[in-house]
């Protein structure tokens, strides 16, 4: 039997799959954060920095909600509907984080803007640091304790609705190149 987590077809189809290449994703555009936090430190702001926070501000403004939301308005409810205590608590401990990620974004945000703008001159290093550390420690989390009860929990016609809904989130989202 082929699991739901092969990474031959990734498509709305295979939900969970999909989360799983947002994190790939998320670990990208988390490190890209830092990276660019360093360059910026030795060569200041040019059209590379500029490029750089551009596809960060893009990638975390509209794909990263999309995502929480597909988790907190999709998965988690079925999973905690279908999950015992301790899968419940696991959850709602990982839905705050995702409160906590926004408001750091946020505070990354207010320095990306205006170096995409040619107009800013730093990003702190430390706040990137927290950034480049969090959003992948939590999509790690996500991927070893809490997407395997998917697998185990949801059937297959649960699994191919959430899938639908996550395609129709995306079809009213703004940047159809950013929507994993």
């Amino acid at each position: 039997m082929m699991s739901l987590f092969s990474a031959e077809s990734i498509t709305f189809e295979t939900p969970i799959a999909m989360l799983m290449a947002c994190h790939d994703r998320v670990r990208q555009y988390a490190e890209l954060t830092l990276k660019l936090a360093q360059y910026l430190i030795k060569e200041g702001v040019d059209s590379k920095a500029q490029d750089a926070a551009a596809s960060i501000l893009r990638y975390f403004d509209v794909a990263a909600p999309l995502h929480h939301e597909d988790e907190d308005l999709d998965l988690f409810p079925l999973l905690s509907h279908y999950g015992d205590a301790e899968l419940q608590t696991l959850i709602a401990s990982v839905s705050a984080e995702h409160e906590t990620l926004a408001l750091l974004w946020q505070d990354i945000r207010s320095y990306l803007i205006p170096l995409a703008a040619g107009h800013g001159e730093i990003l702190p290093l430390a706040l990137a640091q927290e950034f480049a550390r969090l959003y992948p420690a939590h999509a790690d989390l996500e991927e070893a304790r809490i997407y395997p009860s998917a697998e185990k929990l949801l059937d297959a016609p649960t699994l191919a609705a959430m899938g639908q809904r996550m395609a129709e989130r995306r079809a009213h989202s703004p940047a159809e190149d950013e929507v994993l």
